[in-house]
């Protein structure tokens, strides 16, 4: 494995670096009551004593208070980025100073070290892993399988990881067990939709200067993040334009009372094209080619692919930073089309990015912990032991129970009172004998 130096070693103003990050942190947990709520359990029971957790997440002040509690539980954590735009080097640096926690996440990396700091961290010998896209899985299982029979398990934040994993699994490739977080209603009800529908909206007008009202927005996908956007875009009087490859999902469209439409076709309309697949290749020079000029392209999917910026950049007679976070390719016939964020996820990746609002990570991370604590409770199975509650290798979803519990430190932390079901409603949902 590569000798990466932690992130205290790489920075000049390591102090006031530090000063920012953890003022930012502190920012944060004042609004994450979930995660307050854990660590405080935590720290008097430390569940995680003995543990070592490796983590390739967005490194900014909410994920670091994730990091913090797993710490504060007794684990030994390290941690890097998951994209080398979404890390707020302050607090990678205020996290580092944390005596059980070793951060190598440094902003605006190239490939080689962002993987080289992927290594760094499986160099700890992570005996959980807490992912966002499945990279450090992945990279444990092609390079380092010998560390496989120590993981009891791992977790899965994001849809394209998940997607990654399934994969994997149906290959019968993934060799210890992860819970796909981003699956949970906890998640995806609020994260994918509310999350990625505030943040990318806010920080593309934050980057642009540019108002939405009267816009012709392009949506692409039309799965949990892009029914949050198009919801969000719409409740500022944009025109929301669907694309889709799903019948039902643009059926769903249609019947929200958005256009639906091919790319092909939406290409020559929209004003702002955002996409939310998770796939490749979603705007393409076929597209480009039909584009008015002025037009913005942003990803909220993963990674750079959904819009094939090779493509453009061969298309492109010139290239210049029209804006700080924004890139304007001019073709040939004078049209300029403008990407944000590199084509990265623009609502951690642009130059003023933060990401989803502090509440909504909050319940996502609450899932995370638990999850975290469910594995070292009922880890990965040992062919040893006599337990039957252990978890196979594989993709399984998150317990309900976990996922409730979260909701429920969530509303009583807001002052919310809910319903109970009686004994008598109990009984009559789960029995068959009862009729009308």
């Amino acid at each position: 494995m590569v000798d990466y130096p932690a992130i205290s070693e790489q920075l000049d103003d390591i102090e006031s670096a530090r000063e920012d990050g953890h003022r930012k942190i502190d920012w944060a947990r004042e609004h994450m009551p979930i995660l307050t709520a854990l660590q405080a359990e935590f720290d008097a029971e430390k569940p995680f004593e003995g543990q070592r957790i490796g983590m390739a997440m967005h490194v900014e002040a909410k994920t670091a208070v994730l990091v913090e509690t797993l710490a504060e539980a007794g684990a030994d954590v390290a941690v890097t980025g998951c994209n080398p735009l979404s890390t707020h080097g302050d607090v990678s640096a205020a996290l580092d100073e944390h005596p059980k926690i070793t951060s190598y996440a440094k902003r605006g990396v190239d490939d080689e070290e962002y993987y080289e700091a992927i290594e760094a961290v499986i160099a700890h010998e992570p005996t959980v892993t807490v992912d966002d896209g499945m990279d450090l899985v992945a990279a444990i299982h092609e390079d380092y399988p010998e560390l496989i029979d120590s993981i009891i398990g791992g977790c899965e934040e994001t849809t394209t990881g998940v997607h990654r994993l399934r994969a994997m699994d149906d290959d019968g490739a993934l060799e210890y067990p992860v819970f796909a977080v981003n699956d949970t209603p906890m998640k995806r009800l609020f994260d994918n939709v509310h999350g990625t529908g505030e943040s990318s909206l806010a920080n593309i007008a934050m980057t642009t200067n540019l108002s939405w009202a009267g816009k012709d927005v392009v949506v692409a996908g039309y799965g949990y993040c892009g029914k949050g956007v198009a919801k969000k875009a719409a409740g500022q009087n944009a025109n929301v334009i669907v694309t889709e490859v799903e019948p039902r999902r643009a059926l769903e469209a249609h019947m929200e009372g958005y256009d639906v439409m091919p790319m092909d076709e939406a290409a020559a309309v929209g004003d702002v094209f955002l996409t939310t697949t998770g796939n490749r290749d979603v705007i393409t020079a076929d597209h480009f080619e039909r584009m008015n000029d002025g037009v913005l392209l942003a990803n909220a999917g993963h990674f750079d692919i959904e819009i094939n910026l090779d493509e453009l950049a061969e298309m492109a007679v010139d290239e210049r930073e029209a804006r700080e976070g924004v890139r304007e390719y001019e073709l040939q016939d004078g049209r300029r089309l403008n990407v944000l964020a590199e084509g990265r996820l623009v609502n951690l990746a642009s130059p003023i990015a933060l990401g989803h609002p502090v509440e909504v990570m909050d319940q996502s991370f609450g899932v995370q912990a638990v999850c975290v604590r469910e594995l070292v409770e009922n880890g990965a199975s040992d062919s040893s032991s006599e337990e039957g509650d252990q978890y196979e290798a594989g993709v399984h979803e998150v317990p309900d129970d976990l996922d409730r519990e979260i909701a429920e430190i969530k509303l009583d932390a807001e002052g919310v009172a809910y319903d109970d079901l009686s004994d008598e409603q109990e009984e009559y949902m789960g029995s068959w004998q009862h009729g009308t």
